[in-house]
């Protein structure tokens, strides 16, 4: 059996923000909740041996060896990146981890760097609504941080439908928003896929000083946003801003 490595919040503060967005939106944590437990036991029902749960241990342990123990710079694609980003960043060892829909840039670049790009790409944090550019990435095998939420589970039923249909379905790692402890998951911190990748990569080990945010914006709503109220997204951005000052990361 592999070791367990726990995700865990790098601050406390994290888990009640989460909270707070609750209450502010309205959202009832019993949605947050139901949608968890589903869609654990969708992924624990299947027949595919890389999403069981010992396999899940595995998948984070491997990430961890990529991420962590390389001392590599990772980068942080969020909703606003740009593809003369991407290509900067080909210049130098730098790994990439995409927050759901921003991953499309990979393949909006010029064929010739194009899957140059892609192979830096470590894993996605997606809540499944990240649309061509999420797909494109489980098409493609790339492990996913698949997060639950109250209003999620039409979408990652989806995502795992075409993840089934595949010969070699994507890694899994599965993430909730709740202040409960639920098995086989884990709640890092965050509230939008940008914000909670960065939390899950410090949670996963690596150090804040390696973790660049590329895309990241609070002040519009980046062109490779899932379908979303832009109203709504902004003051969504505004939360995200919170929770990246608790961590005590630039942007």
């Amino acid at each position: 059996m592999p070791v367990e490595i726990d995700l865990l919040p790098i601050d406390n503060k994290l888990i009640k923000i989460q909270d707070e967005v609750r209450t502010f939106f309205g959202w009832d944590i019993k949605l947050d909740i139901e949608s968890a437990h589903q869609l654990l036991s969708v992924v624990e029902n299947t027949s595919i041996d890389s999403w069981t749960r010992s396999q899940r241990s595995v998948t984070i342990a491997n990430l961890r060896r990529r991420l962590v123990l390389r001392e590599t710079r990772i980068a942080v694609l969020g909703a606003a990146i740009e593809e003369s980003e991407i290509i900067s960043m080909l210049e130098s060892p730098t790994l990439f981890v995409a927050a759901d829909g921003a991953v499309g840039v990979l393949s909006s670049l010029p064929e010739s760097i194009s899957e140059r790009a892609w192979s830096r790409l470590v894993c996605i944090v997606s809540d499944a609504d990240g649309g061509a550019g999420t797909i494109e990435a489980v098409k493609r095998s790339i492990p996913v941080i698949l997060h639950a939420h109250g209003d999620n589970i039409s979408s990652w039923r989806n995502l795992l439908e075409i993840a089934l249909d595949m010969q070699n379905p994507p890694r899994i790692v599965l993430t909730h928003q709740t202040p409960d402890t639920i098995s086989g998951m884990y709640n890092p911190g965050g509230f939008t896929d940008g914000d909670r990748a960065i939390c899950f990569l410090i949670s996963l080990g690596v150090p804040i000083d390696r973790i660049l945010l590329l895309g990241t914006r609070t002040d519009i709503v980046g062109k490779w946003s899932g379908a979303t109220n832009p109203k709504e997204k902004i003051v969504k951005l505004q939360w995200m801003a919170k929770i990246l000052t608790t961590i005590g990361i630039k942007y």
